[in-house]
C-alpha cells in the first residue's frame, strides 16, 4: 500500500469504511449462498456465515489500520477538537493569541533584520564562491593601480572585480538630485553572473583608458525613471553634467553587492576620467577607494586561493608601490600579502554598525517571549482547572493519560501557530519601521525583508517550541487528575492549590524578567536623553549647511580656490543670514581629516599619541556655530595664502600636547607620509566640541585657515546662521550662487539633521528597548492580575465566611494585597539579582551612565512594584466587596 494512497484515505475515511462494509457484506452473502446450497435454511446459513467470517467491527479496524495513516488521522482529529475548544472560549483564545503574537512577532522582526543584514546571500550566481580581497593587515580598500595589478597578475581565482560606491548627480548645476550607484570594473557583472534584462551589461572592453561614457541601470531605477520602456536603451542619462549612454538594464532584484545600499546606476571605472577630469584618480597610488572581489574556480578552495595569492603578492605590490613614499614604507608595502575572505553575503556598513545592537535586541525579544509564554501557561492552568470534570470523564472512559497530554499539547501548539500567523503580520510592519530608524534624510537604508525559507523556518520553529514550552506543564498536570475525586467534586482543592503555587512561581519569574528589561530600557533611554542633550561644543539650531561642488564648472584651479570667498561675500549680503562661514568638514557629518603632528617638547608613546583631527575653515566659523573662543584670537580674512601660517586648537589638543602651559605662540607641524610641513603658530584656543559623532570621546582638534591649506577640493561646506526658516532662505541662496556660476551643484541639510543622524543607533535602541520594556511590564501585570483573580475565585467561599463572621472589608483587602505583595517582592528581588547580567549586554551602548546605575534600578523597581500592585488591587477590591450570602450559596 503506497503512502500516498494512505494519505488520501485520511480525508476519505468514511468512504473507505463504506467500501469495506460492502465488500464484507458481499463475502458474507456468497458464503450464505454456499451454505443454503449445502442444505441449511437461510437464517441458519446467515448465522453460520457471520460466525465464520468474524466480527465486522474488528475487520473494519484492521482494514483501517492498513489503508490509512492512523497517526495523521489522529492528529487531524486532535486539531479539529482543539479548534472547537478554542472557538468555544473566544476570550481566552484572543488573549493567548495576542500575547504570543507580540512575542513571536517581535522575535521574527528582529531575526528578519539579522537575516537581511548578515545571513542572506547576494542575489548572484553561486554566491558561496565569492571572496573578498584584503591585505595582510586586514585593509579592505585598494587603489586603482593596485587593483589593476591584481587583475593582471593573479591566477588563483576564476575571475576578479572591483567597485566603489558613488552617488551620481542627475542634475546639471543647482540643486543636487542624487542617485546611488557604483563605479565597477568591466568584469563586474560577468564575475557575479548577473545578466541583463534589457540590452547588455558592462564587459571588459568597456573598461579601458579613454573609454566611452556608458552606463547600466538598476532594474528598479529603470522602471521608476523610464517607466520600464525598452527605448531607454541607447538614450543618454546626465551624470554630473556629463552624458552617459544607457547600454542595458540589470536583472531584477540585483542592486549591487553592498547590503543596505540600493545601487541604481553602474558605470565603468575608466569613466572616472569623464566624471573627474584631471583628478588623476585612476593613476593615484595612495588613493584608497576600491573594494576587490573574486570568484573561486571549480574545485578551488579558500586555502588553495590563499596559497596562490601568496606566491604572486610580491609582484602585485611591487607594480603598484606609491613612488612618493619613503624607502622604509615602500619596502613594507612590497612585503605585504594578499588574502581572501568568504563574501557570499556581500559588504554592509549597516552590518558593522548594527550587528551587536541587533543581537542584543534578539536577546531582549527572547525574554519578552518567555514572559508571554508564562502568561499563556497561567491561562492554560486556569482553564485546566475548569476542565477537570471533562478530563476526568475521558479518563474514566478509558482514555490514556499520554493521549490526553497529546491532545492538550495540540491545543497549545495550535495557539502558538495562530499567534505566529498574527505575529508575522506584526513582524512585517515592525521590521520596516525599524529600517526607517536606520535611515536618515541623506542616507536611505534598503534591505530585502521578504520572507525566505530561513525566516519561515525560524518562525515555525519558535512557534512549535513555544507551544510545547508553555503547554507541557499544564497538559501534564491536567492529565494527572484523579477521575473519581474530580467527578465527585472533591479534587478541587488539591489540583487548585498545586496550580496556584505554580502560577505564583510563573508570576515571580515574569516580574523578575520584566524588571531586567525595564532597567535595560531605562538605561538606554537615559543614555539617549543624555546624548540628545549633551553639549556638542556648538549650537546646531538655526544653521543651514550647503554642500557645494564646482567640479563641473570648467573653471581653472586658481579660480576654484577663490570660489569659497566669493560665495561667502554674496551669502553674507542676504538679510536673513546672520553669519556665514566655509569649511572642509562640518561637525557630526561623518567626514573626517586627521594627520600626525609634531610639537617641540612632546614625545609620543606611540603613533596614535601624535594623531590630531583637522578642519580647514574661514573666518566667522566659530561665530556662525557659536563655538566659544577661550584664549587668543580667532581667524580673520588676513589669514590667507602667503600670510604667516596660524592654527587654532581645542582644549583637549592643548592639554595633550602642551600640558599645563599656554599653547599660544607655540608651533605645530604636520607629519604626513614622513613629510614634515611648515610650522603653524597657535593663535587661539577654542572650547572642546564633537567632531564625527555625538557619542565619541572628545578628539584633539585643530582648525587651520581654508585659504592656507594645500589640499585640492572640488567643493566646500557652507554653514549659514539664519534668522528665518531654512526653507524660506534656500531659494535665495540657490539664486545667489547660481549668479556666481550656474553649474555649481548644491545640496541642503541642517546642522540639526546631521546631529540627529548621528543618533540613529542610540535612538533605535532607546525606542525598541522602551517598547519591549513596556510590553514586558504589561505582560507581567496581566499575569499578576490573572493569578490574583484566580486566587480570589478559589477563596470566594472563604472570603464570604470571613465577612459573615465579622471581618472588616479592609482586612480582606489587606489579605489579598499582602499575598500579591509577597509575589511582587520576591520577583523584584530576583530581578535585582539578575539585572547586572542583563545590563552587561548593553554596556557598550551606554553614554554617561554605567550599566549598574542605582538610580535607574531603584526607579525601575518602584515603577514595576507600583504598577503591579495597582493591578493586584482590582481582584483585591472584588474580594473585599463579595456578598457573603451569594458566596455561601455558590458553595
Amino acid at each position: 500500500m503506497s503512502w500516498l494512497r494512505r494519505l488520501v484515505n485520511v480525508v476519505r475515511s468514511d468512504r473507505l469504511a463504506r467500501d469495506a462494509e460492502r465488500e464484507m457484506s458481499f463475502h458474507v452473502a456468497e458464503r450464505v449462498d454456499e451454505l443454503v446450497a449445502g442444505g441449511l435454511s437461510e437464517p441458519e446459513a446467515r448465522r453460520e456465515a457471520r460466525r465464520r467470517f468474524g466480527r465486522h467491527a474488528d475487520l473494519r479496524d484492521r482494514v483501517h489500520q492498513v489503508e490509512v495513516l492512523v497517526w495523521l488521522e489522529s492528529l487531524v482529529a486532535d486539531v479539529r477538537y482543539a479548534l472547537r475548544a478554542l472557538r468555544a472560549n473566544p476570550g481566552f483564545t484572543a488573549v493567548a493569541v495576542l500575547s504570543l503574537a507580540l512575542g513571536i512577532g517581535a522575535n521574527t522582526a528582529i531575526f528578519s533584520l539579522i537575516n537581511a543584514v548578515m545571513l542572506r546571500s547576494l542575489p548572484v550566481s553561486h554566491p558561496e564562491e565569492l571572496v573578498q580581497f584584503v591585505m595582510g593587515s586586514g585593509e579592505e580598500d585598494f587603489t586603482n593601480p593596485l587593483w589593476e595589478s591584481i587583475r593582471d597578475r593573479q591566477k588563483a581565482l576564476e575571475g576578479t572585480l572591483a567597485f566603489a560606491e558613488r552617488d551620481f548627480n542627475l542634475s546639471s548645476g543647482g540643486l543636487v538630485r542624487r542617485a546611488p550607484g557604483a563605479w565597477v570594473s568591466g568584469a563586474y557583472f560577468g564575475v557575479l553572473g548577473v545578466p541583463a534584462s534589457r540590452g547588455r551589461v558592462l564587459e571588459p572592453r568597456d573598461d579601458v583608458r579613454g573609454c566611452p561614457a556608458v552606463a547600466v541601470l538598476g532594474h528598479r531605477f529603470w522602471q521608476l525613471e523610464y517607466g520600464g520602456a525598452d527605448d531607454a536603451i541607447g538614450r543618454s542619462i546626465a551624470l554630473g553634467g556629463h552624458p552617459f549612454e544607457i547600454i542595458g538594464v540589470a536583472a531584477p532584484g540585483f542592486s549591487g553587492i553592498h547590503v543596505g545600499r540600493l545601487a541604481n546606476i553602474f558605470v565603468p571605472l575608466c569613466s572616472a576620467d569623464v566624471l573627474r577630469p584631471g583628478s588623476g584618480l585612476l593613476d593615484a597610488r595612495s588613493t584608497w577607494y576600491l573594494s576587490v572581489f573574486g570568484r573561486l574556480g571549480p574545485g578551488v578552495g579558500l586555502e588553495d586561493a590563499r596559497s596562490g595569492l601568496a606566491r604572486t603578492s610580491r609582484d602585485v605590490f611591487t607594480a603598484a608601490v606609491p613612488t612618493h613614499w619613503t624607502a622604509d614604507r615602500q619596502r613594507e608595502f612590497i612585503e605585504s600579502t594578499l588574502d581572501v575572505l568568504p563574501a557570499g553575503n556581500g559588504l554592509s556598513s549597516v552590518r558593522g554598525e548594527y550587528r551587536s545592537a541587533l543581537f542584543t535586541l534578539l536577546v531582549v525579544v527572547g525574554v519578552v517571549l518567555l514572559i508571554a509564554c508564562a502568561n499563556v501557561a497561567q491561562l492554560l492552568m486556569a482553564r485546566a482547572t475548569a476542565r477537570q470534570h471533562e478530563v476526568a470523564v475521558r479518563l474514566a472512559l478509558g482514555s490514556g493519560r499520554l493521549r490526553l497530554v497529546r491532545q492538550l499539547l495540540t491545543e497549545s501548539v495550535l495557539l502558538a501557530l495562530l499567534g505566529a500567523s498574527l505575529g508575522a503580520l506584526f513582524a512585517r510592519w515592525s521590521s520596516r519601521l525599524v529600517v526607517g530608524f536606520l535611515s536618515d534624510a541623506g542616507d536611505t537604508v534598503s534591505l530585502d525583508l521578504s520572507l525566505d525559507l530561513r525566516v519561515l523556518g525560524f518562525t515555525m520553529a519558535i512557534a512549535a517550541t513555544t507551544g510545547i514550552l508553555f503547554g507541557l506543564a499544564p497538559a501534564w498536570r491536567s492529565a494527572r487528575v484523579d477521575p473519581q475525586s474530580a467527578i465527585r467534586g472533591a479534587g478541587r482543592g488539591l489540583v487548585g492549590e498545586s496550580r496556584h503555587t505554580l502560577g505564583k512561581g510563573l508570576v515571580i519569574g515574569q516580574v523578575a524578567l520584566s524588571l531586567v528589561l525595564v532597567v535595560a530600557a531605562g538605561l538606554l533611554v537615559g543614555s539617549f536623553r543624555r546624548l540628545a542633550t549633551v553639549d556638542p561644543g556648538f549650537r546646531s539650531e538655526g544653521v543651514l549647511v550647503v554642500s557645494t561642488n564646482w567640479s563641473e564648472t570648467g573653471l581653472s584651479e586658481d579660480r576654484q580656490r577663490g570660489l569659497p570667498r566669493e560665495m561667502l561675500e554674496r551669502l553674507r549680503m542676504i538679510p536673513a543670514v546672520r553669519g556665514a562661514a566655509a569649511s572642509l568638514v562640518t561637525p557630526i557629518s561623518g567626514s573626517a581629516w586627521n594627520d600626525y603632528i609634531i610639537v617641540d617638547g612632546f614625545a609620543p608613546q606611540n603613533a596614535n599619541d601624535a594623531l590630531a583631527w583637522f578642519n580647514a575653515v574661514t573666518d566667522g566659523f566659530l561665530e556662525t556655530l557659536d563655538t566659544r573662543l577661550l584664549a587668543g584670537r580667532g581667524l580673520t580674512p588676513q589669514d590667507k595664502e602667503g600670510a604667516a601660517r596660524v592654527i587654532l586648537v581645542n582644549e583637549t589638543l592643548a592639554r595633550r600636547f602642551f600640558g599645563d602651559g599656554s599653547p599660544l605662540g607655540r608651533h605645530i607641524r604636520t607629519n604626513v607620509h614622513d613629510s614634515v610641513g611648515p610650522p603653524m603658530e597657535v593663535v587661539g584656543v577654542v572650547a572642546d566640541g564633537k567632531y564625527r559623532r555625538v557619542d565619541e570621546e572628545t578628539l584633539p582638534t585643530a582648525y587651520v585657515p581654508l585659504e592656507q591649506t594645500a589640499l585640492w577640493f572640488p567643493g566646500i561646506e557652507l554653514s549659514l546662521r539664519l534668522d528665518a526658516a531654512a526653507a524660506a532662505v534656500m531659494p535665495v541662496v540657490t539664486q545667489a550662487l547660481a549668479e556666481l556660476h550656474p553649474d555649481i551643484s548644491l545640496e541642503y541639510t541642517t546642522l540639526s539633521e546631521q546631529v540627529a543622524s548621528s543618533l540613529a543607533r542610540p535612538r533605535l535602541l532607546a525606542a525598541l528597548s522602551g517598547f519591549f520594556g513596556f510590553l514586558a511590564l504589561l505582560l507581567a501585570v496581566i499575569g499578576l492580575y490573572g493569578t490574583m483573580s484566580y486566587a480570589v475565585a478559589r477563596r470566594r467561599n472563604e472570603m464570604g465566611i470571613r465577612i459573615a463572621l465579622g471581618s472588616a472589608r479592609s482586612g480582606i483587602l489587606g489579605l489579598v494585597a499582602r499575598e500579591a505583595g509577597k509575589v511582587v517582592t520576591v520577583g523584584v528581588v530576583l530581578g535585582i539579582v539578575l539585572a547586572p547580567a542583563g545590563t552587561r549586554l548593553i554596556a557598550a551602548f551606554l553614554f554617561g551612565v554605567t550599566a549598574w546605575d542605582p538610580v535607574t534600578l531603584a526607579v525601575s523597581a518602584l515603577v514595576l512594584t507600583a504598577v503591579a500592585m495597582a493591578a493586584a488591587m482590582v481582584p483585591a477590591w472584588r474580594a473585599a466587596t463579595v456578598d457573603p450570602m451569594v458566596a455561601l450559596r455558590e458553595e
